[in-house]
Order: structure tokens, then sequence, then C-alpha cells
């Protein structure tokens, strides 16, 4: 029964007026008697978070967690590029020449996910990298490499289910739903880094402030459900083998090409 309702906040697909009112409650403080149900339903471990359980102030609070910076430490390799955050990890290991892919069946468009042809040409060739949150994982996102960031900004309204339903039965939510891109220069090359919305309760909150953006350092967080998406042109990122599974922030998942 408590799983059910949590599932409801985190995975609810509902009219605005509805979901915003779950959003209010959540991040209000009737809602901290549900945070330690929430821990135990999600098997959530506390014993990371910069904070204790009983200062959380609402639900919210303890989704946006902090982490210890000693649990998620940085790789350190000479351009190691690292996940942006905690996921399960999917790879589109060859976009097309015009920067199209598939995901659960269905087909994407690079200029779709990023609001400009112009520059999804940059990208036909290269690779995406797809990286699925769940309610359990921690919900910061940060960035993969040491960049400048040239531009971001957010697009769509939508906020259809990322989960695998959603991304069965859902019209294309990964380039529908409300989401933040930004845009980061490394080495006079570019890299998209989305973060994509997943319900009509999400939030994404920008924390980052200035344009240079250093390996592993935090860009921002979710609110309930979330996706992230790296798109990279061709020859940049040689990715290491095997590494399509859970992933945790900070890990070295590929070297830079420089």
């Amino acid at each position: 029964m408590k799983k059910a309702i949590f599932d409801t906040i985190v995975h609810l697909n509902a009219r605005p007026v509805v979901a915003n009112t779950l959003k209010r409650f959540a991040m209000s403080r009737f809602s901290k008697p549900l945070i330690r149900p929430f821990i135990r339903t999600y098997h959530i471990q506390t014993d990371q978070a910069l904070k204790s359980v009983d200062s959380f102030t609402s639900l919210h609070d303890c989704f946006v967690r902090e982490l210890r910076p000693d649990m998620r430490p940085i790789a350190t390799a000479p351009n190691a590029f690292v996940s942006p955050s905690d996921a399960v990890l999917s790879i589109v290991p060859a976009l097309t020449q015009d920067s199209r892919f598939t995901i659960k069946g269905q087909d994407y468009t690079v200029a779709e996910l990023i609001g400009s042809s112009e520059r999804a040409q940059d990208y036909a060739n290269g690779v995406a990298l797809i990286f699925y949150l769940s309610p359990t994982d921690y919900h910061r996102v940060h960035s993969p490499v040491t960049g400048e960031i040239t531009t971001s900004y957010t697009l769509g309204r939508e906020s259809a289910p990322v989960n695998d339903l959603g991304l069965r039965f859902s019209k294309r939510p990964l380039t529908r739903n409300y989401r933040r891109v930004t845009r980061l220069q490394v080495d006079h090359r570019t890299i998209e880094h989305v973060m994509v919305g997943a319900l009509n309760v999400n939030t994404i909150v920008q924390t980052h402030q200035g344009r240079l953006l250093e390996r592993g350092s935090e860009f921002g967080y979710f609110s309930f459900g979330s996706t992230v998406i790296l798109v990279l042109p061709p020859d940049t990122v040689e990715l290491a083998p095997g590494i399509e599974r859970r992933v945790k922030m900070g890990e070295e998942i590929g070297r830079w090409i420089p």
C-alpha cells in the first residue's frame, strides 16, 4: 500500500492541478511523516547523506538530498569522462547522418531534443548516453567533464513518465517533456547536457553559477522523476567496455579524446 502511494507521487502523470497539489504537499512540512516510510520503501542509503534524516524538513528535502563528499569520489585519471549522476546507463552508439536515434521502438532526433536543427548537425554520427534515474537514486546532476557553458535554456511543457512504460507508449517523451538543455564547450568542441523532467510534478533546478563547470561539479537537481542525456560528437569519447549498467556519479565511464 505504501509503495503504491509513493509510486503515485513519484510516477504520476495526471492533470496539472492534481500534480501541482502533490508537489506542494511533498515540499511542505506536512509531508515530513512520510520521510521514513519513503526511505524504507525505496531502500535509500541515508548513511551517505550530508544531513541526518531528522533534519529533513519535507519529503522533497529527502528526495533532493546532498551526499557526503567522500561518497562519490570523482575519477582523477587524465581526460576521465565521468557519469553525471547515479543511474542506469544506456548507450546509443551511432547517431545517423541526420542525428536520429531510436529508444524503445520510438524515433527521436537531436534537433528536436535540443531545439536546433543547425546545432544538431554537429552530432551526426555521434553518440547519445542516456542515464535513467530511479526514486532510489541520488537526484543531483553533475558535469561529466570540465568545460565552459556557452548556453543553457529550457524547452518543452509536457511531463510524461520516462520509465519503461512511458518510453514505450508515451509520444516521444524525451523530446517533448520539459527539459533543460546546456551546451558545454570542451577543447573547441561541444557536447549537449540535457536534463529531462518526467512528471507533471517535475522541477529542474540549476544550482551552478558561472560559466566554467569543472568535471564532477554539481550542475543542478531534479525534483522527482528524471533522465539525463549527453549528446557527443563523433570521436570525442572512448567509452569503457561493458559500461551499459548501473553507474555512480563521478565514476569514470570513458576517456575524453583531446
